[in-house]
C-alpha cells in the first residue's frame, strides 16, 4: 500500500508496481469512501483505455465494487475515452466513476483515477479520504453483491456535444490522429456525424502506441502535420491516449501551440457568448489580453485540472484550460475533454480559419512565445528544492528585473518586460518543471537557461 499515491490526476505507475492486487485495494478504498459518504447501493461507472492491461484492471475494479454492493456500468464493446466515462457519472447521476488509464504515458505504465458524481476530478480532500481507506477487499455476502451492466458510453456524450456545439461541418476536411488510443472511433465519428470529411491517421488500436508514447506533442505529430499538408486538409486534430487532451495542426503553422489554441478558442466563444476564463499558472498571459479586450475576468489556478475545475464551478467560467492541452466548456462536465474540444475546434475553423484568427490575435496583442523543460528531481527531494528556491528568489532573471512573485504553485517570477519564469514540481513524474514566456523565442531560451541553473543548484 505504501507505493499507492494519488498525484495530480490519480495514481500512475509502471506495471511492476501497478498490479492487480493493488488495483483491488484502490477499488476497496473507493467503495469504502462512497459508503461512508452515504452512497452505498449506488452505481459507479468504470472505464478503461487502450493499453493491453487496462481491460483486466477494469474488471478487477468492477468485481471489488460489486462485492461491496455497488452496481457497475462499463462500456459495452471496448476501451473508450476518459471524458465519456466522466459524462456517464453526470448524465446517469451515479455515485462516481473510475478510469483505468495512464493517459499519455508510455505503454509500460498504467493508472487509476476517481471521478466525482459531477464528472469532475477529485480534489485532495477526496483523494486523501480514499488514501486513508486503502485496504484489502472486504466483500459483502454474495446476496448483497451488485451487478455489471455494459452500456453505450458513446451516444449520450456525442448527443450532448452536438447540442452544446451546434454547428454544421459540411465541407470541412479534417485529418484525425488517435495516436492508437481511445479516441479512435469516437472523436473521428463525432466529427463525421457533424458533417466533416475525416481522414484517419493511427486509428487502429495498438497497445504499444506504435512505439511512441500517446503524447500529442509537436515532436510526436510530424505524421499528422505531413498528412494535413499532403491532403490539403483544413485542420488536423489529435488526442492523447485517453482522449481527454487535444492538439491541433494547421496548414500554415503545423503544430499549433496549445496556448495559442486556447486563446483562439476563447476568442471564438466570446463572439457569441460571455463569461470569465480559468487558466493554470503555467498558461499564457495571452488569455488575459483576450479577456481584458472583452471586459471579462481571468482566474489563475495551480497546475492540475482539479484546481481548474473547481475554479470553473466557483466562477461559472465560459472556458477553462491548461497549456498542456486540457480544456472544457461551461454546460459540460468539469473534466478535460479532447473529444468535445475537437468538435469546438472544427466549429471555430468553419467560422474562420484558425491560422487567420491566431494571426489577428498576435497582431492585436503582440507576439508571445512559451516553452518548457524538465530537470530530474526525486519525489522525496521536491519539497526541499522548492523551499531552497524560496530562500533564493533573484532580483533579476536573464537580465530583467523581477517585478513580482506568484507562489500558488512553485515560484512564478514576473519580470518588468512582461516575460515570466515558472519553476514547480511535477505532480506525475520525478522532475521539476521549468516554464517561460516572453515576446521572442530568444528571450524564452534565456529564461529557461536561468531557470535550469536555479533548479540544478539545489537538486
Amino acid at each position: 500500500m505504501d507505493v499507492i499515491s494519488f498525484g495530480t490526476d490519480g495514481w500512475r505507475a509502471t506495471l511492476d508496481e501497478f498490479t492487480a492486487p493493488r488495483v483491488r485495494i484502490v477499488g476497496q478504498a473507493v467503495a469504502s469512501y462512497l459508503r461512508d459518504e452515504g452512497r452505498e447501493g449506488g452505481t459507479v461507472a468504470v472505464g478503461y483505455d487502450a493499453r493491453e492491461s487496462s481491460p483486466g484492471f477494469a474488471q478487477e475494479l468492477a468485481r471489488v465494487l460489486c462485492a461491496n454492493g455497488f452496481d457497475v456500468v462499463m462500456p459495452e464493446d471496448r476501451d473508450r475515452p476518459t471524458p465519456l466515462t466522466a459524462w456517464q457519472a453526470r448524465e446517469r447521476d451515479l455515485a462516481g466513476a473510475m478510469m483505468i488509464t495512464a493517459s499519455h504515458n508510455p505503454p509500460e505504465y498504467n493508472g487509476v483515477k476517481f471521478i466525482t458524481a459531477e464528472g469532475a476530478p477529485a480534489l485532495p480532500d477526496v483523494t486523501d479520504a480514499i488514501a486513508e481507506r486503502l485496504a484489502e477487499p472486504e466483500p459483502l455476502p454474495e446476496s448483497e453483491h451488485g451487478v455489471v451492466d455494459e452500456v453505450d458510453f458513446v451516444t449520450p456524450h456525442a448527443d450532448h456535444a452536438r447540442d452544446l456545439v451546434r454547428t454544421d461541418l459540411d465541407g470541412l476536411h479534417v485529418v484525425y490522429d488517435a495516436m492508437h488510443g481511445s479516441g479512435r472511433g469516437t472523436t473521428d465519428d463525432l466529427l463525421e456525424s457533424a458533417g466533416a470529411t475525416v481522414d484517419r491517421v493511427r486509428c487502429e488500436r495498438d497497445p504499444e502506441f506504435g512505439g511512441t508514447p500517446p503524447e500529442p506533442s509537436e515532436e510526436n505529430l510530424t505524421e499528422l502535420v505531413e498528412a494535413v499538408r499532403d491532403r490539403d486538409a483544413d485542420v488536423g486534430i489529435a488526442n492523447d491516449g485517453d482522449a481527454d487532451r487535444i492538439a491541433v495542426v494547421t496548414p500554415d503553422r503545423g503544430f499549433l501551440d496549445e496556448n495559442l489554441f486556447f486563446a483562439a478558442l476563447y476568442d471564438y466563444l466570446l463572439e457569441s457568448d460571455a463569461g470569465p476564463v480559468v487558466r493554470s499558472v503555467s498558461t499564457t498571459f495571452l488569455i488575459d489580453r483576450v479577456a481584458e479586450a472583452h471586459g471579462e475576468a481571468v482566474v489563475e489556478t495551480p497546475v492540475g485540472f482539479k484546481w481548474v475545475a473547481e475554479a470553473m464551478r466557483e466562477h461559472d467560467a465560459l472556458m477553462v484550460g491548461e497549456e498542456s492541452g486540457g480544456f472544457t466548456l461551461r454546460g459540460h462536465i468539469r473534466e478535460k475533454d479532447g473529444v468535445l474540444m475537437a468538435l469546438l475546434a472544427a466549429a471555430a475553423e468553419v467560422e474562420r480559419p484558425l491560422d487567420d484568427r491566431v494571426d489577428a490575435l498576435l497582431e492585436e496583442f503582440g507576439e508571445i512565445h512559451q516553452h518548457k523543460l524538465s530537470v530530474d528531481c526525486p519525489d522525496e527531494e521536491k519539497a526541499r528544492v522548492i523551499e531552497a528556491l524560496g530562500d533564493e528568489i533573484p532580483d533579476e532573471v536573464a537580465g530583467e528585473a523581477v517585478a513580482d512573485v506568484v507562489t500558488m504553485d512553485g515560484f512564478k517570477l514576473l519580470c518588468d518586460d512582461g516575460s515570466w519564469l515558472l519553476v514547480r514540481p511535477s505532480g506525475t513524474e520525478p522532475k521539476m518543471r521549468v516554464y517561460a514566456e516572453a515576446s521572442s523565442p530568444g528571450r524564452v531560451e534565456d529564461l529557461l537557461a536561468a531557470g535550469r541553473e536555479l533548479v540544478e543548484r539545489h537538486v
